[in-house]
């Protein structure tokens, strides 16, 4: 743990609202402090751009003034800024172009645990997957400290659940390597004959009295079910404290998003389409929605990317792609993608029963 990460964590628990804020104490981030010490960006540099995860950490009333800071330093370090993950109170700041050119990634769905009781026995299927699971023995605990043995037990599991992923792995807002910093944040543990089969971590989001469900990890064998009794224990406990905002994270590509929003630029909407229309073997975009839509959220907040220039342009598109790469190039992580693909599909051409 770095130095600075203390010192964040400090003014995220004050002053977090956006659903990511938490996040920026992953690995992998650089921290820009106000001059005043009032407020917080998580960072990673690419290309020329500073790629903030979601927006400044500060007071409502402060926003305009620490954006302004943030911004000149990132120009005197020669870079422009792109705030990827922002919600709407960045940008109902940042709308008159030519000072930010703003794009539309998606939505995230968002709830009210208080209503959740009423949600599930709405939705059958949803308790059909639950039933599932507890006919199969999957049971479930809350985890308040997590034991060495814990840990390792879920190291494991995550490492196994990276390998299965058809996907190399990804980091900044999907950072897979939260185990280390489990300070503030909730684990729930799942366990299918006393063997631990699943786990959900869900940081807090501290302005908003809530929590951002940041990862839900099954086992590729655990029985079906198992995420959606680790998503009802994480909901029923939060409506027994209090809580009002949980939200699922952003579904990159959703159609849930307002009519009268910014308009994407021609090439990056048809970029988009193209991705929804022929990515599925790399992101299942439309089976992301469908899992989350199904617990029928309350709403669905737009989620924008924000950036400095007067057009969002191809440059800060392939910054932002470097910093989900981490350090390696968008091309070589595109190659790596291609060839798990390929590896993915002979396996299961062999895997298919040649009909005479």
């Amino acid at each position: 743990m770095t130095r600075s990460v203390p010192c964040a964590r400090d003014l995220v628990m004050r002053f977090g609202w956006n659903a990511v804020a938490y996040q920026i104490l992953n690995p992998g981030f650089d921290h820009w402090f106000s001059p005043e010490g009032d407020a917080v960006a998580g960072y990673v540099k690419r290309s020329g751009r500073w790629i903030v995860a979601g927006a400044p950490v500060c007071s409502r009333e402060t926003l305009p003034r620490v954006v302004e800071q943030l911004e000149s330093c990132a120009r005197a370090d020669g870079c422009r800024v792109c705030y990827f993950g922002a919600a709407v109170r960045l940008y109902a700041g940042c709308r008159h172009p030519p000072l930010h050119s703003v794009v539309v990634l998606g939505s995230q769905p968002v709830w009210d645990p208080q209503r959740w009781s009423r949600i599930i026995q709405s939705r059958a299927s949803v308790r059909a997957q639950l039933y599932r699971a507890q006919n199969k023995g999957v049971t479930v605990s809350f985890c308040a400290a997590p034991t060495a043995a814990d840990k390792a037990q879920m190291e494991h599991l995550l490492a196994v659940w990276i390998r299965s992923r058809s996907m190399p792995r990804m980091h900044f807002l999907v950072e897979p390597e939260t185990l280390t910093f489990l300070k503030d944040r909730r684990v729930i543990l799942a366990f299918a004959k006393q063997i631990l089969c699943g786990f959900l971590i869900a940081s807090p989001v501290p302005m908003r009295g809530g929590w951002l469900i940041e990862q839900i990890i099954r086992h590729p064998a655990a029985p079906n079910g198992t995420n959606e009794l680790l998503l009802d224990a994480a909901m029923t406990q939060f409506a027994e404290e209090g809580c009002q905002y949980v939200t699922l994270g952003l579904v990159p590509l959703s159609s849930h998003v307002p009519l009268d929003g910014p308009v994407n630029p021609r090439w990056l909407s048809l970029l988009f389409r193209w991705m929804k229309a022929h990515g599925r073997r790399f992101y299942n975009f439309d089976g992301l929605q469908a899992f989350k839509s199904k617990f029928s959220p309350e709403q669905w907040e737009p989620i924008y990317a924000i950036s400095t220039e007067a057009r969002f342009s191809v440059k800060t598109l392939w910054a932002v792609t470097a910093a989900f790469s981490h350090r390696r190039s968008p091309v070589i992580h595109g190659a790596k993608a291609l060839g798990m693909a390929v590896r993915e599909e002979m396996r299961r051409i062999v895997r298919t029963p040649w009909n005479d």
